[in-house]
């Protein structure tokens, strides 16, 4: 599958780190990708590749926090014939198999010291040694590297080699989170419905609401730009009125009053506080356990539509569920919508 690696946003801070790249990927130089989850770290590592002269030749990725430790030094530099357990054949590294081109790490952060320690003779000398082998071999390879971490602290913590953090910040491009992102949100929201429609072969795209425009603009998105691409998608192929505006928003797929329960007891439930006093029912006169459920389920819909003078999305959130399941809830105990 082909990957997408158009950027979409207006706002200045995000601009501005792309117009970074732009400059720094002219420069044989390495360079550090900062942001938090979601943020588009790849793109910008693809993007400076692409526009600098290794253009034509291998980008290599490599997530250095998916392998083991006891893999990565292997994975990284590669290794020969029985040079360890189950090495059966020699093998080039990512930095052989990027040679000439540009190799990015990845969630730099998660590499042991010893991992860094050789990463850090690459960079000063343009050589690497497979694991198991004696003579080095020239490389000729850019880094970059990108991290969630704050690797300046680490590096206080001597949780990262400070000569290497110096060596790899040449440049630094430091990703603004969405929330940071002014005017975007609605642009990228437009961007992945569109997209999204058009995969669902839509005839037009009704675009959201606006109440559902409001609650794209207020959520914090913790998981930045991949999150409101989740959310967007999710939203338009559930959407059963394609000729209407999108009306309902999931932003957490996994919220259910069917979550199964934790088999441990939660940190929360062994604290000291007491547990909120459970409703007071009189069971002694109950002979029908379904129906005194059901209107015990009911009551409480009622009092907490009451409370929210019947307004459902405010009444769902405040009950923790979604809008969808207390339209169901008020379907089945025949409540009104006011």
């Amino acid at each position: 599958m082909e990957k997408n690696t158009q950027f979409v946003g207006q706002s200045f801070a995000f601009l501005d780190a792309v117009e970074l790249a732009g400059r720094a990927a002219e420069l044989n130089r390495p360079v550090l990708v900062i942001g938090e989850r979601g943020t588009g770290k790849e793109l910008i590592a693809e993007r400076l590749h692409h526009l600098s002269p290794r253009w034509g030749e291998p980008l290599i990725v490599m997530n250095c926090a998916a392998l083991p430790e006891t893999l990565i030094e292997a994975e990284l530099f590669g290794h020969e014939q029985g040079a360890f357990t189950g090495a059966n054949r020699a093998r080039p590294g990512r930095f052989e198999e990027a040679d000439g081109g540009t190799l990015f790490l990845d969630e730099l952060g998660t590499l042991s010291m010893a991992a860094q320690e050789r990463l850090l003779r690459v960079v000063e000398y343009g050589e690497v040694t497979r694991i198991g082998a004696s003579k080095p071999l020239r490389v000729d390879v850019r880094i970059v590297a990108a991290t969630n971490d704050d690797l300046p602290a680490a590096a206080e913590a001597g949780r990262f080699r400070p000569d290497l953090l110096d060596r790899l910040s040449f440049e630094v491009i430091t990703l603004p989170p969405l929330r940071a992102r002014e005017g975007d949100i609605p642009v990228l929201a437009d961007h992945f419905g569109r997209r999204m429609a058009a995969e669902l072969n839509w005839p037009q795209w009704p675009g959201f609401s606006a109440v559902c425009a409001a609650q794209l603009e207020a959520h914090s998105w913790p998981g930045n730009v991949r999150e409101l691409r989740n959310v967007v998608e999710r939203a338009v192929y559930r959407w059963d009125e394609p000729g209407k505006p999108i009306d309902r928003l999931t932003f957490d797929p996994f919220a259910s009053p069917w979550k199964p329960r934790p088999l441990m007891p939660s940190a929360a439930a062994s604290s000291d506080s007491p547990p909120s006093p459970a409703p007071t029912i009189a069971t002694e006169t109950i002979s029908d356990l379904k129906a005194a459920v059901d209107a015990h389920e009911a009551a409480i819909i009622r009092a907490a539509l009451d409370r929210h003078r019947y307004n459902q999305r405010a009444t769902a959130k405040g009950l923790g569920l979604t809008y969808d399941q207390l339209r169901h809830c008020m379907k089945k105990h025949g409540l009104s919508a006011g």
